[in-house]
């Protein structure tokens, strides 16, 4: 069932929010003024303001502050290593998997309706 897009909205700007308010934590920590983090990271402090206010900044910047932190190689943590396991590897016969097959397209709503089919 497809995610209603105010949902999803709310969803990524609160993960957003929360980002700010940990990475705000972990530059506290370490007694780093913005400024400095900025400086660090090769970003402007603009950028480091909106990250930790939770809006919205590349993915370039969001890695370099993670670097300057000392928590670049953690981002990775997040993500499944790829490797194929050894079982798929038997299955696909020895060939990695170089792209996703594509899904037959669902029936839209609309191409239904109640009767359709039922003898009248």
């Amino acid at each position: 069932m497809p995610l209603n897009q105010a949902a999803v909205s709310g969803t990524v700007e609160t993960s957003l929010q929360d980002l700010g308010l940990r990475l705000a934590k972990v530059r506290l920590s370490r007694n780093l003024t913005q400024a400095r983090l900025a400086q660090e990271a090769g970003a402007s402090l603009p950028s480091i303001k909106r990250l930790e206010a939770g809006r919205n900044i590349s993915l370039d910047t969001f890695l370099r502050v993670l670097r300057a932190l000392n928590l670049g190689d953690r981002i990775l943590d997040i993500l499944p290593n790829p490797e194929v396991r050894p079982v798929e590897r038997v299955q696909n016969e020895g060939h990695e998997r170089r792209r996703a097959r594509s899904q037959p397209e669902a029936p839209r709503a609309t191409d239904w309706a109640w009767g359709d089919g039922e003898d009248q």
